[in-house]
Formats: structure tokens, sequence, C-alpha cells
């Protein structure tokens, strides 16, 4: 294998095939990176079997292709060392005795190579009718969701998220058993078979570095225990978790004691600030108080102080609320709202609060309370 490539080319498709390597692996062969050149152009690859990410460099965007083939590097070094090259033409050519040489008109590296019949097949495959969604859709569903998943191993489904698709339907549903979002989306066009899927959350959350702001569509294929996404020149596996996801659709009530109408700007920052008087020993506990056409936002640290913060609000009837929650998990639910405004549910102290945009239903959150009072 030899070619002659730009160093700003080759590490853009770098940064993405690094994300599918760990450096935890007990098996060196998953610490590496696999190049395949053929006449069309190289194929970067990556795996560390439960993550696998592929990507694709066109013939027209190598400088020179002298000899095809392939090799393995050590990923982390070959990334590390083109990333430190100046913005040049690098020469990458795989050299007698399995080693690859680096070099550019000033720098010459030398990296031992692996055997690439010891590199796990990808198993890239596709489906002939893949769910095709919009990029900035898809990253905007993971940001309003991806939060709420726990980050313990106790209950391993909770650390993914459940996507549920029934016939043009698409939806998101993420809990730590404390907090719940629930993001729903139209599909352009309906599926033969109801789905019923759960994704780690970490490796959505690397696939959304990967996606683009752009309006452009992405492929979903899903698979009995696999799922691959495919866009631009990128392809992306990861496992499923397997298990049951819990029952989530009783959770959200149908009527309501009490709704509060507010700013989301000023609500945030009321709720920010009042963080500042909580701490975690305490599950950062805030109060919040309905008095007629305000609401009252405290928080106390007995040694340290305390604060309160009023809100102008518009409630739908006269119930007066009182109750306390997480500054933290409230937090977290309103930087994902894109809206101007706000809408708060509450059904007593000691049921959940529900968030919604109130100017539509595509995502309702849920956070429980604090018993303090």
């Amino acid at each position: 294998m030899k070619l002659e490539i730009k160093q700003e080319t080759l590490i853009e498709h770098l940064n993405y095939v690094i994300k599918g390597i760990s450096n935890k692996n007990l098996r060196p062969i998953l610490n590496c990176i696999k190049f395949v050149l053929d006449d069309n152009g190289l194929y970067l690859m990556s795996t560390d079997n439960e993550i696998a990410i592929k990507t694709f460099i066109d013939k027209k965007d190598i400088e020179k292709i002298e000899n095809t083939g392939e090799i393995v590097v050590a990923g982390k070094y070959i990334y590390d060392i083109i990333k430190k090259l100046p913005h040049e033409i690098i020469s990458l050519e795989e050299v007698i005795g399995s080693k690859l040489y680096i070099t550019t008109p000033n720098t010459a590296f030398t990296l031992n190579c692996s055997n690439p019949l010891e590199f796990p097949d990808l198993e890239l495959e596709y489906n002939k009718n893949p769910i095709i969604l919009n990029q900035k859709l898809f990253k905007t569903m993971i940001n309003q969701t991806a939060f709420a998943t726990s980050t313990g191993e106790s209950r391993p489904v909770l650390t993914g998220i459940n996507f549920k698709i029934s016939e043009n339907i698409m939806q998101c549903t993420a809990t730590d058993s404390y907090r719940l979002a629930i993001k729903k989306i139209t599909l352009n066009e309906s599926v033969n078979e109801n789905i019923n899927i759960i994704i780690p959350t970490k490796h959505l959350n690397e696939l959304v570095k990967l996606l683009t702001e752009d309006e452009e569509d992405m492929e979903i294929h899903i698979f009995t225990n696999k799922v691959i996404f495919k866009f631009n020149q990128i392809t992306m596996l990861t496992r499923l978790i397997n298990g049951t996801y819990p029952d989530t659709s009783k959770l959200i009530p149908e009527t309501f004691e009490l709704g509060i109408k507010v700013n989301l700007t000023d609500f945030y920052n009321a709720i920010d600030r009042a963080s500042l008087l909580t701490n975690e020993s305490d599950k950062n506990t805030i109060k919040l108080e309905s008095k007629e056409n305000i609401i009252v936002i405290s928080s106390n640290i007995p040694e340290i102080g305390n604060v309160e913060e009023t809100i102008m609000v518009e409630k739908d009837n006269e119930t007066e609320i009182k109750i306390a929650f997480s500054s933290k998990f409230m937090l977290d639910a309103l930087r994902v709202l894109e809206s101007t405004d706000m809408k708060l549910f509450f059904n007593g102290e000691l049921k959940p609060i529900i968030i919604k945009n109130p100017e539509s239903d595509d995502l309702i959150q849920l956070i429980l309370p604090i018993r303090t009072y």
C-alpha cells in the first residue's frame, strides 16, 4: 500500500474512526485502525466489538495512489502522529517487515503493523428499506433525551435510549427512575413492522458528535442485535442492549390539578441561581411555592445561607402548590427545551412534575419531587 494525501483530509477521517477504539481492550487488535486502499479510494475502520466505525475517502480527495493494499496499525499512535504533522502532503507506505512508513518533507515515522487477517469483520450489512431521517432532527432527538438515562450499571436497560417505531411515529424514551424524557417525531414513511429496541446512550453520544447540523438525511438499518447508521461517508454500528425496557406509557397523567406557564429563560436563571445554595448530599433540593400569580423559588444550606427568587407566571386555575425537586434535574430538562415559554404541570407535592413546551407535545419530561413539606 502506498499513497499520498493531505494531512487535513486524513486527520478529518481519523477523527471519526478513533471513536471506535478503546484503550481498555485486552485484545490489542481492537486498539487498531484498519486502512484498506483500492482503486476507489481509502477506507478506514475501527471496532471494539460493541461499536464499529467505517469511513471512506474518495480517490479524488487523495493526491496519489501508487499501490493498493491494506494495513492495520495502532490507532492511538497513528492518530497522534497525523494530528501533529504540519498541514502538507503526507506519504503512507507499507514497507518490508510489516511496517508503515509515514513521511513528510521534514519528518519520518515508522510504525509496526498487525496482521489484517486478525482484524474482526465489522458486520456492516444493510437493509433494503432503511429508515430515512434528517440528521439534524435525529441529533435533536438524542440531545433532548440522552441526559435522562442512567449512568449506573445495576439496570443495564436504563443506560440506553428506548426507540419505538410504529407506522410513521418514532418515539425515544430515556429514564433513570427519577426523571423521564420522551421525544416523538413523524417519519416521512411508515415502517412495515413495529420496532422496539434499546441503544446504548454512550454510543449515541458518540454518533451525535459525527452528525452535521445540515439538513442532510441519514439511513438507519435495524437488526436483531445491532443497528447501523449510514450518513455522509461514514458508517457506524452499535450493538443493542438486551432486555425489556420499562413501560413508561402510564407515567404521564392525562389531567392535572395545576398548570403554570412561565418564561423559560426567567425560570432557568432563577433555578440556576437558587442551585448555588444546594449540595449533592441534599440531592440539590430547591423548593417552589405558588402564591397567586407568582412563584417563589428558594433554597438554603443551613451553615451557609439561603436564597429566594420571585417570578411572575400564568396559572390555569386558583390552585396553589408547594413542591421540592432537584435543581440539577430541572436544569438538565430546561436546557433542551426549544421554546420561549414553558409549562409546568402538578398533581400535588408528592406526584411527578411534568414539563412541556406550550406549543407542542413532541417533547414531554417528568421529574420526581423530593419530599420536604
